[in-house]
């Protein structure tokens, strides 16, 4: 093992170059200039991501990510960022699942920090290039203060709205960042360490060019190291508005979009406060996470439009079996024909079950009982 990492750390090392110093041999760009060819809005608006001007850019609303199509190993990525305003946030997650963790709008992954300036250096954080594992994932940092965040060593970013560079190298789950030129940040047994390349929008408005990758030789990797692969899972939810959902309430009264979360107030005259997709489904797959205040009256959501098709969000409901947690819960499962399967924070409650007089297509429902927040809400076809 030691002699492992310090063949990498040296590899590592040896990739101190900014990009005018890079030969292009080898590179090719994961961004074309033109479109958003190559990658997937996982839980974000199309508002949020644009092309200007041959440059990727990003509203920083709602807060989500962009992700590659593509999963990487080991690899070498280059690209150029710059803040528009002072103070912002953003960040690139590496090696992450296909879709963002249990009630958060972010992937299990390893974050690379870009923040702005004006954001303000603390002894929790930088502005330079910190690197740290977020939702589950694992690091161990170089240049550690206590904890899994990596610091760097030398500080070398540029304030709003200069541009940046970031050279960012990834074998056999260790990873280094060089900031304009120079290697400041550095971490070593990451897991996951093959997956997704993820942009974040986090309320800052940022640019981005140049993005381009070099893919280096794949080594043995256990099969629990490798983030999960694209399910084919689509937002049914933007985060910015209600497109796509018909509320029987006036939107802002029963509904809120609060960013990455939909929440139902529990206020409203209607006595019908539901809130229905637009489109209507078959066969499918869905996700969606849930968190209900204490004490609040249980709601359900009708798949299909039908009572015959129906998921409980009681969290006594005794088939949940003390699985409904405090805080977010996540519900998983498919319906196919009249058969559902249901899983409620990975534990499995219905298999194969027969739904009765199920219809063949129809759309969700979203029937509260009083207030409750939703995030992550994604349906698959089967």
């Amino acid at each position: 093992m030691r002699s492992t990492l310090l063949t990498t750390l040296l590899l590592l090392s040896a990739c101190r170059t900014g990009a005018d110093e890079t030969s292009a041999a080898g590179f090719r760009h994961l961004f074309n200039g033109r479109d958003l060819s190559g990658w997937v809005a996982v839980n974000t608006a199309p508002s949020t991501w644009s092309v200007v001007d041959g440059m990727l850019h990003c509203s920083g609303k709602p807060t989500g990510e962009l992700r590659t199509e593509r999963m990487y190993q080991n690899f070498i990525l280059e690209l150029e960022w710059r803040h528009m305003l002072p103070g912002g946030n953003a960040g690139i997650f590496l090696w992450a699942d296909d879709l963002t963790a249990r009630g958060q709008p972010f992937h299990r992954s390893i974050e690379v920090q870009v923040l702005d300036h004006a954001y303000g250096n603390t002894e929790s954080h930088t502005t330079h290039g910190d690197i740290f594992p977020i939702h589950g994932a694992r690091m161990t940092p170089i240049n550690g203060h206590g904890g899994s965040r990596a610091f760097p060593t030398e500080r070398h970013s540029k304030p709003s709205p200069e541009w940046n560079h970031y050279r960012i190298t990834c074998f056999e789950g260790t990873i280094s960042l060089a900031v304009n030129g120079k290697l400041v940040t550095r971490g070593y047994d990451c897991s996951p360490r093959k997956g997704y390349i993820c942009l974040e929008s986090e309320g800052g408005i940022v640019d981005y060019r140049n993005l381009r990758i070099q893919q280096l030789p794949p080594t043995p990797i256990p099969r629990e190291e490798i983030a999960s692969a694209d399910r084919g899972y689509r937002n049914l939810y933007s985060g910015v508005d209600l497109s796509g959902w018909r509320s029987a309430g006036a939107p802002g009264e029963t509904w809120q979009v609060r960013d990455w979360i939909l929440a139902h107030t529990g206020a409203g005259s209607h006595t019908d406060r539901s809130l229905t997709t637009s489109s209507s489904f078959e066969d499918f797959g869905f996700l969606f996470d849930v968190r209900i205040p204490p004490d609040a009256v249980p709601g359900q959501i009708l798949l299909r439009g039908s009572p015959a098709v129906t998921i409980s969000l009681d969290p006594s409901d005794p088939q949940y079996e003390g699985h409904f947690e405090e805080g977010w819960n996540r519900f998983e499962g498919t319906l196919i024909g009249d058969r559902m399967s249901l899983s409620l924070n990975g534990y499995p409650v219905l298999l194969h079950r027969s739904v009765g007089n199920a219809p063949s297509q129809g759309p969700w429902v979203i029937a509260p009982g009083g207030p409750l927040e939703l995030a992550n809400l994604f349906v698959r076809p089967l």
